[in-house]
């Protein structure tokens, strides 16, 4: 494995500069890129969120100066390209843009105006309806794990334990199941009717917020639902492409952080998931590397074909960032620095 290989990849294919303007960049939502988003029409705020979160796991991992300025400019090039905003109209996007910057910010990177603007919408979306939580978009009737989770995480890293222990509480009380210990996707607040779809991504970011509160137990648990439920010889489940690109990396981030900071035997659970989720998804990628939407099946063999999900950039930013967390777990998954 080398995740340098899939950094270089990742960025060499999707990142260009926003309407040809210098100083700027964001990455193309697919490649071979459409004539939509050859422009950035097609821009895909949330994933453009993970990109950069992306980024600053390649900083960590091996600093340089010229990535260093790559990421101060995508941070600049999301509010321009969001037309001189940093939020929308959903509030899972804003929590994730919100996390990626905070994190830009521990690069000495001043993301503090956007970092407060993001911080007041996602507390304005807390209701009573359905018990408390957040929702998932303005005007809509429905609350969920995907926007409760990672603003959970976001409020906890900002120092507002008690509005995340809340959040991370509604989760708990709302959306896991007695049974698995798996967290259903959400709530509609009109009916009371429970969404029981089972998405890795909500077990991801619901585990994120379990750590972030030192909740271990409930990690731990969630971490052993994984592993029954989620993640068929070993490997995460895949979810397509699309969004659904993304699902499983999520799940990967938080599962290589509880490797390193559960107490029990679920954190060796944790690194073999991700480290063997990595392997399939490595050794499965087509020639670039391309990745495959789904780890544990190989890649479809180049040129791509136009219905092929691995065009999304969601899913190839998704191995990137599953082997960016594998790298934080094994020296093996490093290779030469980007250029070297």
């Amino acid at each position: 494995m080398d995740v340098s290989a899939a950094e270089r990849a990742v960025t060499s294919r999707h990142l260009r500069r926003v309407w040809g303007l210098p100083g700027t960049v964001l990455g193309r939502s697919g490649w071979p890129p459409s004539p939509g988003q050859r422009l950035h029409w097609h821009w895909n705020y949330w994933w453009q969120a993970h990109l950069l979160d992306t980024l600053v796991d390649a900083q960590l991992r091996a600093a340089s100066p010229e990535r260093l300025a790559l990421i101060r400019s995508f941070a600049r090039s999301v509010r321009l390209r969001n037309f001189g905003r940093w939020t929308n109209e959903y509030y899972d996007d804003i929590a994730w843009l919100g996390l990626a910057l905070q994190r830009v910010s521990s690069l000495g990177i001043d993301t503090g105006p956007a970092v407060a603007a993001i911080d007041t919408r996602l507390l304005s979306g807390w209701t009573a309806a359905a018990g408390g939580g957040i929702w998932w978009r303005v005007g809509d009737e429905f609350k969920n794990a995907p926007a409760n989770g990672p603003a959970a995480i976001f409020h906890a890293r900002s120092g507002n334990l008690t509005r995340a222990r809340e959040m991370l509480d509604w989760m708990t009380s709302t959306l896991v199941d007695p049974a698995t210990g798996l967290v259903w996707d959400g709530i509609r607040t009109d009916t009371g009717e429970l969404v029981k779809h089972i998405y890795t991504y909500c077990q991801g970011v619901y585990l994120g917020a379990c750590l972030e509160l030192s909740s271990m137990d409930a990690a731990a648990r969630t971490v052993r639902a994984v592993a029954s439920h989620c993640a068929p010889g070993g490997v995460i489940r895949g979810q397509g492409g699309g969004d659904g690109g993304l699902f499983a990396a999520i799940l990967a981030r938080y599962l290589a952080l509880a490797a390193q900071a559960l107490p029990g035997p679920e954190a060796a659970i944790a690194r073999s998931l991700v480290l063997d989720s990595a392997e399939a998804c490595w050794s499965g990628a087509a020639p670039g590397p391309v990745f495959s939407a789904y780890w544990d099946r190989p890649a479809p063999p180049l040129p791509l074909p136009e219905d092929a999900p691995e065009r999304d950039m969601s899913v190839q930013v998704g191995g990137w960032m599953l082997l960016e967390a594998a790298a934080t777990l094994s020296p093996d998954v490093a290779g030469p620095p980007v250029g070297g």
